[in-house]
């Protein structure tokens, strides 16, 4: 069944004009990055906070960076490395080639704050980070713009995870950066740089013509489902078809393609099928 399903979607990748990418953290496993699913694979990730009994949603809290900043800074600190040192799985590629064939090319829609589709040569023109990006920062106070945050790199204790000072700071007022990722309970995230990307994403789809949209979903859970639920209504509205990988909860809408397997297998799978034809 699943060869089956493999070949239904390479057959809709080589008939589509446009691509729409919607990925979550299954998209970077396979790439090394940890899936923080479930409070053992976070405490696998960051063995500290397992001692602390603290769990992703405990640590993805702004009152961290009011309350105490080197340990705020401690975790994304250590994720802001990680991502820059990782390079995107071989899977990015083949969904770059595959939109390069396609008249409108394709467009992401992630809640990974990672930057892995930039850095696999994804125009950022055509990225849309419903979640923001670690690697932009904005003010606490806030006083200035959402800006990069490639100025900045934070100095993590491996075995306690608390930031060394000194933390990155606001160039015009002094108070503390932040991540522009929006986190749990945050009423002080700002959305503008997200905001415009959406209005991009919609310009862009406004230029596709209904039926000729294929959607591939790589990772997207139902915990947080912000990607599953925008690839299900954009497929619905456009009389496009939704191809959903997840080797977890690869359950899809009728007619759509089911394939339950990690996302680097999947994509490789469906590049098999193609070079068949």
């Amino acid at each position: 069944m699943t060869r089956e399903e493999l070949r239904r979607a390479a057959d809709v990748l080589r008939s589509a004009d446009a691509l729409i990418i919607g990925a979550g953290a299954g998209m970077g496993v396979d790439s090394g990055l940890p899936d923080f699913r479930g409070t053992e694979g976070f405490w696998r990730a960051y063995p500290a906070y397992a001692k602390l009994g603290l769990d992703f949603a405990s640590m993805a809290n702004p009152r961290w960076f009011q309350r105490d900043p080197e340990f705020a800074w401690g975790f994304y600190g250590h994720r802001l490395g990680l991502y820059r040192a990782t390079n995107p799985h071989p899977g990015f590629a083949l969904l770059r080639t595959w939109a390069s064939r396609m008249r409108h090319g394709a467009f992401v829609f992630t809640s990974n704050v990672d930057g892995q589709f930039q850095k696999a040569g994804f125009p950022d023109e055509r990225i849309l980070e419903v979640h923001g990006s670690i690697h932009h920062v904005q003010c606490l106070r806030p006083c200035t713009e959402i800006s990069s945050a490639a100025p900045y790199s934070v100095d993590v204790d491996p075995e306690t995870f608390r930031a060394r000072p000194p933390l990155p700071t606001c160039p015009r007022c002094g108070s503390l950066l932040r991540p522009n990722i929006l986190m749990f309970g945050d009423g002080g995230w700002d959305s503008s740089r997200t905001e415009a990307q959406d209005q991009r994403l919609e310009k862009w789809l406004a230029t596709v013509e209904p039926g000729t949209l294929a959607v591939i979903e790589c990772g997207a859970g139902t915990a947080i489902p912000s990607v599953r639920h925008f690839c299900e209504s954009v497929a619905a509205a456009r009389k496009g078809m939704l191809i959903r990988i997840n080797v977890r909860e690869p359950q899809v809408p009728a007619g759509g393609i089911s394939l339950p397997l990690r996302a680097l297998e999947a994509l490789s799978g469906i590049a098999e099928e193609m070079e068949r034809a």
